[in-house]
């Protein structure tokens, strides 16, 4: 796979210092630069400072004539901004970054954090559901946060209105996660604030997004990859046939969690995401007992040691790479790539590439937005 180079060298070796923080800010900032084009290019340049001096030329390649990446002074004032939220900015790789989340493939480069960080090392449960929720889904959820915080877990969802609200809620004094789909000093929906300040003090609040980014909608999914990616299984209470909330529950299944659902009236649309669930096998869910019966007690986990060298390899000499060559392997993809997301791994076998070969033709392309990459190793044409 393509994603190879990214894979071997996953989890990262962490930041050691100040300069390669501000680095690695700049690197994961800079214009059309994702989370998979950040790990290439952190692995085949060794460093971050190394891969912010070879994104111009890259950039040349893929037709930008006037490409700068995101500099210092805009990091740091990221950094100011995260400062005086009152928030603290993990790397991937470092001691406080959840275990769980530098498992997964398109795991955040970097988090910032408000809170109780330490909750983020327990493990977890996300209750998701819908905003419009009933009287009854709101009411079981928050019952379902209370009973999983008495048996040690905590309780993970997306600070939205209904459901994730309940769950929090329901959590708080034992311990809750509310991942942000914007900067960690934005709060959606503004009738939350009050709800985040308690969490920020009882609780943890988490996002990958940059202080002060107001959120759209394609952050919101970015958002549930995370909710999801946190915990051991995800408890869905109500959610509507389409929703964003079967999204989340699909993506925890890319991930290797358990689904569970709550079931409701066939007649309610509220409850129409949940019985499809449930008929496609995910676990019906009665009480917090169910939960428990399929993930079993919240015994800690040891902390992840990831198979690291002691000392990090030289990094690949560039490879020579033929304008008109690049060129072919470029229109080749994107006459293969539609606006329906495609698995790398199928793209390497419809062109019949090496992983190798295709990789930084992929980067180049991404660079010049010409590709999307999307949760769960997908890629799509972006115009």
């Amino acid at each position: 796979m393509a994603g190879d180079v990214h894979t071997s060298t996953h989890p990262p070796l962490p930041p050691t210092t100040e300069e390669d923080r501000l680095a690695r800010l700049r690197l994961l900032r800079s214009r059309r630069v994702g989370i998979a084009t950040y790990h290439r290019l952190l692995a085949e340049c060794g460093t971050a400072a190394a891969a912010l001096e070879e994104l111009p030329a890259l950039a040349r390649a893929a037709g930008l004539e006037r490409y700068s990446p995101c500099s210092p002074a805009d990091a740091e004032a990221e950094l100011r901004d995260g400062r005086r939220a009152k928030a603290q900015l993990v790397f991937l790789g470092e001691p406080a970054y959840p275990a769980a989340l530098a498992a997964l493939a398109d795991a955040p480069p970097l988090l910032w954090v408000h809170g109780q960080s330490a909750l983020l090392a327990r493990p977890m449960v996300a209750v998701v559901g819908a905003r419009n929720a009933s009287s009854l889904g709101t009411r079981m959820a928050r019952r379902l946060a209370i009973d999983l915080g008495a048996a040690g877990y905590v309780v993970a969802s997306g600070l939205a209105r209904g459901v994730d609200t309940a769950a929090h809620h329901g959590a708080l004094t034992s311990g809750t996660a509310a991942v942000l789909a914007g900067g960690i000093d934005v709060i959606y929906p503004p009738e939350n604030a009050g709800l985040a300040r308690d969490i920020a003090a009882q609780g943890v609040l988490l996002s990958e997004q940059r202080p002060g980014l107001q959120p759209q909608a394609r952050h919101f999914p970015a958002r549930n990859r995370l909710v999801s990616g946190l915990a051991r299984a995800v408890v869905v209470v109500e959610a509507a046939a389409r929703s964003g909330t079967l999204i989340t529950a699909r993506t925890a299944l890319d991930q290797g969690r358990e689904v569970l659902a709550v079931p409701g009236h066939p007649l309610d649309g509220r409850a129409a995401g949940c019985c499809s669930l449930i008929r496609d096998g995910a676990t019906l869910v009665r009480s917090a007992d169910d939960i428990l019966e399929v993930i079993g007690p919240a015994a800690p986990e040891a902390p992840r040691q990831p198979d690291l060298p002691l000392v990090a390899p030289d990094p690949p000499p560039p490879a020579v790479r033929p304008a008109a060559t690049m060129a072919e392997l470029h229109r080749r993809i994107l006459e293969k790539l539609g606006p329906s997301p495609l698995a790398e791994d199928q793209l390497i076998r419809d062109l019949a590439v090496t992983a190798t070969a295709l990789a930084p033709a992929l980067t180049e392309l991404e660079l010049d937005g010409a590709v999307t990459r999307q949760p769960g190793g997908l890629l799509s044409r972006s115009h």
